[in-house]
């Protein structure tokens, strides 16, 4: 068995033409597979190689060799249907919830409602929230995503339990404007 010697052998894994420790596809991967599952943060490492990547809003993306990929839309004020909430049971409740705004999973993966087990939540029926609040994690692929409200107002109502897995568009919180 060969052991690595960077001396006069360049390796796949750092070609010379780059001039850096990452190869330049294996990166291009990353990004694609960040991409296409919706991962906002990705921390990998190898030995002593080690590649942190984050993507932010989509409005700033835009690099050149970087894909594209755009982020779902803000839903818009429409009301969520009550029914699709609690089978259509009460028509009381129907009227109220019908008024709430909808804060819905960007992705597929795993709810938490606090950074940590031994954390208090990140928000909870009665806490104000704005368009920047943390409202939750979701964990998708072992990355642990951070998740805004996107919405204005005080929740009214959490939708999901710890632990629970979500898709993508499920309702996470009712936000009452």
């Amino acid at each position: 068995m060969a052991k690595k010697s960077n001396k006069n052998k360049p390796t796949s894994t750092a070609p010379q033409k780059f001039g850096g420790p990452m190869d330049p596809s294996l990166l291009e991967r990353f990004v694609k597979i960040m991409s296409e599952n919706d991962v906002s943060s990705l921390d990998v490492s190898d030995g002593s190689q080690r590649v942190s990547l984050k993507r932010g809003p989509q409005q700033v993306m835009g690099t050149q060799n970087a894909p594209m990929s755009y982020a779902p839309a803000p839903v818009p004020a429409s009301p969520v249907p009550a029914a699709a909430l609690n089978g259509g049971a009460k028509s009381q409740a129907d009227d109220d919830e019908s008024a709430l705004k909808p804060i819905k999973s960007p992705m597929v993966g795993t709810f938490y409602s606090a950074p940590s087990p031994d954390a208090k939540p990140f928000v909870q029926v009665g806490s104000t929230v704005n368009e920047e609040t943390d409202v939750c994690v979701i964990e998708a692929m072992k990355v642990f995503n951070n998740i805004k409200a996107e919405a204005r107002g005080t929740i009214a109502k959490v939708c999901v339990q710890n632990g629970d897995t979500v898709e993508f568009g499920t309702v996470l919180f009712l936000v009452k404007p």
